[in-house]
């Protein structure tokens, strides 16, 4: 029980949804017409949604990358043949992106698993960052890295379903916009499934 006065860590909403078995999402959630082809073959991938006091740090993808410049994400990538598990490619993606340093992450999870347009099969893993953290930017794969504050991500209102041309069709995803952070695509879809988990509690 919450004592009056007290101070509820969001994240507590985020943990309590991680009990929650969940069906995976796709960026075809939103767009009913796609038929995907049974048999079809995905290449493993993790990102880390990882929170420090409070608050979810994202990157700004450099500009001058061929795939998806510009755009915000979680730290991550493609699982590699040397990953003992999808964990560990979370963690080494972090630390390579932004400098966190895996001895100051405690791991508290997974969200349900996001399958890409781009063919990947993405897991998040939740984690809590633990002592200060200052980012050190990836030169050449990240522009900025920046943090949210958790509650945003939290509120159900603050999403919104919007739609561009994709390969000759309309795609709908979802946009969670944070100030002069446009943050859509992948990267919303995965943060609208932890609002939906920890809104179900």
């Amino acid at each position: 029980m919450t004592r009056p006065g007290a101070v509820t860590d969001p994240l507590d909403r985020a943990l309590a949804a991680l009990r929650a078995a969940r069906a995976p999402s796709s960026d075809y959630d939103l767009n009913p017409g796609v038929v995907l082809p049974e048999g079809r073959k995905l290449r493993a991938a993790a990102v880390l949604v990882p929170v420090c006091d409070g608050r979810v740090i994202l990157t700004k993808r450099s500009s001058k990358l061929r795939h998806h410049p510009g755009q915000i994400a979680f730290p991550g990538g493609k699982q590699d043949a040397g990953d003992p598990d999808i964990t560990a490619t979370a963690l080494r993606e972090a630390e390579e992106e932004i400098g966190l340093d895996r001895r100051g992450v405690e791991v508290l999870g997974f969200l349900p698993r996001h399958e890409t347009v781009t063919g990947f099969d993405v897991t998040p893993v939740l984690a809590r960052v633990h002592g200060a953290f200052q980012p050190r930017a990836e030169q050449g794969e990240v522009d900025e890295v920046f943090d949210v504050p958790l509650a945003h991500f939290l509120e159900l209102s603050l999403y919104r379903v919007e739609k561009r041309r994709w390969r000759g069709d309309w795609r709908r995803y979802y946009a969670v916009p944070y100030g002069p952070y446009y943050i859509w695509g992948a990267t919303a879809r995965i943060l609208r499934n932890l609002a939906d988990l920890a809104g179900s509690e």
